[in-house]
């Protein structure tokens, strides 16, 4: 048995620019803050990040961390579009590959099976294929002789996602209601750092949930990272909802302005950052 737990900026390490990043969660939602708070105390730059993105992409696109997204989406669930998305995208900073969500999802199926595609109906008749000309289709061997998208593996260097529960071993656990398909993120990567709220004991796992939440397994999982509130400001539920005062201020506050206030030390002064804005609206 392997202790996997590292801090935050000890899994960052272990990344390089030119990577291909894969980051969990779904909007506004369970996204691995903490870890992209990580990344942009790196020097780590010229990314392909594999998102169904939020404020993950925001943050590292005004940062200018991104060369290349791959994404279904960019949002804040409750604010439509994610503003530093809008502004990347707007001026041409960021190569955008736009997919269908079951595209993405077959995306992570395929590289999780290592199999260079997977047969898709989903972007059949669409624009899609319009916009990425460089989408192929396939033709059923059988008797149907049905066309689909051929939906290219999304293989990723590294994955970051957030749970609300693991152990030492890589063991994930949510607690929420949706998995967002974190466990593919891993299992498509070659390598896997995950956080989570609290780090506890293999037994203790199935105690606070049924076995079926046990959704990542400790062979896809590189590192465990413990970070409490590590998924502020989205939501980690039931441990916390998003934070919606604090997401208006993010999406309203120049970038400059924004990081110099919160994201100039390191995740502790982050949060007591984040402590003191909230006791000055009081």
């Amino acid at each position: 048995m392997t202790d996997k737990t590292m801090t935050p900026d000890e899994a960052v390490a272990r990344l390089h620019s030119g990577m291909t990043v894969g980051i969990g969660g779904w909007g506004s939602r369970r996204k691995p803050m903490a870890l992209v708070r990580a990344l942009l105390r790196s020097e780590i730059t010229d990314l392909t990040v594999v998102s169904y993105g939020g404020p993950d992409i925001g943050l590292l696109a005004a940062a200018g961390r991104i060369r290349k997204l791959v994404t279904a989406f960019v949002t804040l669930d409750s604010i439509p579009l994610e503003p530093h998305f809008r502004t990347a995208r707007q001026s041409g900073t960021v190569e955008l590959t736009e997919i269908d969500e079951a595209m993405f999802m077959w995306g992570l199926h395929a590289a999780a099976n290592r199999l260079p595609f997977l047969p898709v109906r989903a972007g059949i008749g669409s624009d899609v294929m319009r916009v990425n000309p460089s989408l192929r289709t396939v033709t059923s061997p059988y008797e149907d002789g049905e066309e689909f998208v051929a939906a290219p593996a999304l293989r990723l260097d590294a994955a970051l996602v957030h749970m609300n529960r693991a152990d030492r071993l890589g063991n994930g656990q949510y607690l929420g209601p949706d998995p967002y398909f974190d466990d593919l993120f891993c299992e498509a990567a070659d390598t896997a750092y995950v956080s989570c709220e609290q780090v506890v004991e293999t037994a203790e796992l199935t105690k606070e949930a049924p076995p079926q939440s046990l959704l990542l397994q400790r062979q896809y999982v590189t590192g465990v990272i413990e970070t409490p509130n590590g998924a502020h400001y989205t939501s980690c539920s039931p441990d916390y909802d998003r934070d919606e005062a604090f997401q208006r201020l993010y999406a309203a506050t120049p970038w400059a302005e924004f990081a110099e206030r919160f994201l100039s030390g390191d995740e502790k002064a982050y949060q007591c950052a984040v402590h003191a804005w909230h006791e000055e609206q009081r």
